[in-house]
């Protein structure tokens, strides 16, 4: 399998990581989103990276030139419809992505392969309404944050996907570095229903907020458990609306076993707006 044309939708945090891996390999993208003004800021991020990569002798002035090179922003109806691939990061909403894809269905050519990187809504959801041969083509492409750093990728099938697909791709994420995992369209794939006890026990062992626990419980789970990064500390990474949005998913996927159930200080702290480095503040404070 060749990929070297890549239609990213959604240009936030995930989005744009994504874009800016696959042009560092070699992929000509383009970057769209609902606002045209959000995939031009994401743009700016992307170059502003490369730059800083290039000061501290990561890559140098050619390599960064090709990356640049690679990169287009353009506006959501203004794209190619010949690309070898489509992955959509938008907002966890099944009536919206099932929109972006029913109209895409109708515009991409027919050999190019939809994916998702949804983290727990099942894929089988999504390509259900498309026509045959869309679903056929169609998977899950789930990313981790920082996409450019991250080196897991899961894949997941439906029960129409090809299997030449899923294993080309599983092949050529391999030979660029990625470690790719195939796995079943259900409720949080692998990494998201494992996650779920990491992050609820920490919460049930936390109880209520204490900003001196937070910074126990991380500690233990790196000293003790070898983890890079603590729950909480993962958790403002990711972002904790989107931590608790996927909690809810999983959830309600598994017919609200107690086990998956979301945690107050969850949706306290995403109603207070305290939800981790975007906004520099969540579990932690950030400069």
């Amino acid at each position: 399998m060749n990929i070297n044309s890549v239609l990213v939708i959604g240009a936030g945090t995930m989005g744009r990581g994504i874009a800016q891996w696959f042009c560092q390999h070699g992929v000509r993208v383009e970057l769209v989103d609902q606002h045209l003004e959000m995939a031009q800021a994401s743009g700016d991020l992307i170059h502003s990276s490369w730059d800083k990569l290039h000061s501290k002798a990561k890559f140098d002035a050619d390599e960064i030139k090709a990356f640049k090179k690679n990169l287009r922003i353009v506006d959501m109806m203004e794209h190619q419809i010949d690309h070898d691939l489509v992955i959509e990061a938008i907002v966890e909403n099944l009536n919206i992505k099932c929109q972006v894809f029913n109209r895409l269905d109708e515009i991409m050519k027919e050999s190019t392969i939809f994916a998702s990187n949804t983290s727990s809504i099942p894929i089988t959801k999504m390509a259900k309404d498309l026509s045959k041969t869309r679903r056929e083509n169609f998977l899950g492409l789930h990313f981790f944050n920082p996409a450019t750093i991250m080196k897991l990728v899961e894949i997941i099938e439906t029960p129409w996907s090809k299997k030449d697909i899923a294993h080309g791709l599983y092949d050529w994420f391999e030979r660029y570095g990625k470690k790719p995992a195939l796995c079943k369209d259900s409720p949080g794939f692998i990494v998201n229903r494992v996650a779920r006890n990491f992050y609820g026990e920490s919460f049930h062992r936390l109880e209520n907020y204490d900003k001196d626990q937070v910074e126990e419980i991380d500690r233990v789970m790196k000293n003790v458990g070898g983890f890079r990064m603590g729950p909480f500390e993962l958790m403002d990474l990711i972002g904790i609306d989107v931590n608790y949005d996927v909690t809810q998913s999983v959830w309600a996927s598994y017919y609200y076993e107690p086990r998956f159930r979301p945690h107050k200080i969850q949706r306290e702290m995403v109603d207070s707006g305290r939800i981790g480095r975007k906004v520099k503040e969540g579990f932690y404070r950030y400069e």
